[in-house]
């Protein structure tokens, strides 16, 4: 009888030592969770890199495709209702260069008649800041006193520092206007067939009724936020104009058009409004309690709008997390600037929708 049969016999035999696979497997494990979580994190980085690089192409290629699908729904019913696609695809794309060219040429005369006086605006601004006087002086001693003079700059404002980078905001380029164009309107006009192209990629039945129930509710989400919110900026935008009419601004239909592009614009947008509205007031009229009234009257207008008029017609189906859209507004706003903040609700909806569509969860209800 060997020695182990006789301590297993006694009761007596040594626990087994840990085997080096057992010790091994939780460090594995976590080694292997931090080099998914490295993977991950490269392809974020690497995503947002390639984003800003490819901006010239993809930032007016994203705008064409977030308007074709919300015209959509008005592509599918035209041709339910036997209208050709063609000549469905060649309205809707008139329709929108209306619309664009349109805003172009109401900005664009209030825009050149404030360059043009651009010396004289610099004269009024000097002299309604004259109290300011003795304060930049005794800045400008204790930065003479701090400073070399070879590292002094002038405090003048030149206006037209700031109205070229304006410009070259508002203006794009020509090629990204053609690429903007050019594809809206092969989105309008292949609609199906995209569609079709996208949902034959997948082979299972259930994934490709999956995705055309995604696609459907993109549009119809898309169609319902441009919709809603079309019309609410559109009252906001009458309201500046008599605002800017009351006060005794000047061009005050090119202040109800502003206005109704910046409310497109969560939150930054009627910070902005505000902000020109006193800028340009205290420019235009004598006192400073005089410059205020138009500001304060929008800023009173958009709180009720914002806080009452917007929940009430906007519905549940349409509520989004403030958080998240304000840092998808950060977001796309520091990636693609101006046309960025324009793009962060549609594209948050566009994220969302497909988010509830690929992880299905059930709702939660809360106690109390």
């Amino acid at each position: 009888m060997d020695i182990r049969s006789v301590a297993q016999k006694n009761g007596t035999e040594p626990a087994a030592a840990p085997s080096s696979e057992s010790q091994i497997a939780p460090a594995s494990s976590g080694w292997s969770t931090a080099s998914q979580a490295a993977v991950c994190g490269i392809f974020v980085i690497a995503l947002i890199a390639a984003l800003e690089l490819a901006r010239p192409v993809l930032l007016p290629a994203t705008c064409a495709f977030v308007i074709g699908f919300m015209l959509g729904p008005l592509s599918g019913r035209a041709t339910k209702a036997g209208i050709p696609p063609l000549l469905t695809a060649i309205a809707l794309w008139l329709l929108v260069i209306i619309i664009v060219y349109g805003v172009i040429a109401l900005l664009a005369a209030p825009a050149l008649d404030w360059i043009g006086k651009a010396p004289e605006i610099g004269a009024t601004i000097k002299e309604k800041f004259q109290f300011l006087n003795r304060p930049l002086e005794a800045l400008q001693e204790l930065r003479n006193a701090i400073l070399p003079t070879s590292e002094k700059s002038g405090l003048g404002i030149d206006i037209v520092s700031f109205v070229q980078p304006a410009l070259t905001i508002i203006t794009p380029a020509i090629g990204q206007i053609f690429i903007f164009f050019g594809t809206l309107f092969f989105v309008l006009l292949g609609r199906a067939r995209l569609r079709h192209a996208f949902v034959t990629q997948f082979t299972d039945h259930e994934a490709r009724l999956r995705a055309l129930k995604i696609m459907n509710a993109m549009e119809r989400s898309l169609t319902e936020y441009l919709s809603v919110v079309a019309v609410i900026n559109l009252a906001v935008g009458v309201a500046a104009t008599v605002i800017a009419f009351a006060v005794g601004l000047p061009s005050p239909i090119a202040w109800g058009v502003l206005a109704f592009l910046l409310n497109f614009i969560p939150y930054i947008g009627a910070l902005l409004m505000q902000g020109v509205l006193l800028a340009v007031g205290i420019v235009t009229f004598p006192t400073v309690a005089h410059a205020l009234i138009a500001p304060l009257a929008y800023l009173a207008f958009t709180t009720l709008e914002g806080h009452f008029i917007t929940p009430a017609v906007m519905g549940r189906r349409l509520t989004l997390m403030p958080l998240t859209v304000f840092l998808s507004l950060i977001f796309w706003t520091w990636l693609w600037g101006p046309a960025g903040a324009f793009l962060a609700v549609p594209l948050l909806i566009v994220a969302m929708v497909a988010i509830q569509h690929i992880f299905p969860q059930d709702e939660l209800v809360l106690p109390g």
